[in-house]
C-alpha cells in the first residue's frame, strides 16, 4: 500500500519568517506539536514543540523575535513521496527516529503528513511495536 492512501492529506506551511511564539500559539489551536515550515507549496523543514523547547527556550532566547528559520537546520529535508510503499517510509521513520514525515508529489510539492499513528492503523502490531520503540529510543 502506498503512503499516499493514509497520509493526511494536505498541510498548512508556516512561513519561515514566523516567530517562534506565532508557532507555539498555531502548534497550540491546532493542537500539534509539529508545524510545516516552507512558502507557497515548497517545503523547506519542519519545526517541533521539542525543537522550540530545546534550541528556543533552553537557550533563553526570545520567542517573539526568534524565527522559524533560526532552527531550521541546513542539511537535507527529511520527507517521503507520496507513492513509497507504507513498510518502506516505516522503516525510513525508525531509522531517522522521527514520528512525523510530510509527504511530497513526484514534483517536490507537498501533498499531506504521515505519522506514526497513520502507520499504526495499517502495519501488524508487532512491527507498530517495533517502530515505537526504534523512534522513542536513544532520545534525551
Amino acid at each position: 500500500m502506498q503512503i499516499k492512501n493514509i497520509m493526511s492529506k494536505g498541510g498548512t506551511l508556516v512561513n519561515p519568517e514566523t516567530s517562534i511564539q506565532e508557532a507555539a500559539d498555531r502548534m497550540l489551536e491546532q493542537e500539534v506539536g509539529f508545524l510545516l515550515v516552507g512558502e507557497q507549496d515548497r517545503l523547506k523543514g519542519t519545526v517541533t514543540d521539542r525543537d522550540i523547547v530545546l534550541q528556543v527556550v533552553a537557550k533563553g532566547l526570545d520567542p517573539r523575535t526568534t524565527k522559524i528559520r533560526d532552527l531550521l537546520s541546513t542539511g537535507d529535508i527529511m520527507y517521503c513521496r507520496e507513492s513509497q510503499e507504507v513498510e518502506e517510509v516505516a522503516d525510513s521513520m525508525s531509522d531517522n527516529q522521527v514520528r512525523r514525515m510530510p509527504v511530497v508529489d513526484e514534483d517536490k510539492r507537498l501533498v499531506g503528513v504521515v505519522s506514526i499513528g497513520d502507520l499504526a492503523q495499517h502495519l501488524q502490531a508487532e512491527r507498530v511495536g517495533k517502530l515505537l520503540k526504534s523512534i522513542t529510543s536513544d532520545r534525551g
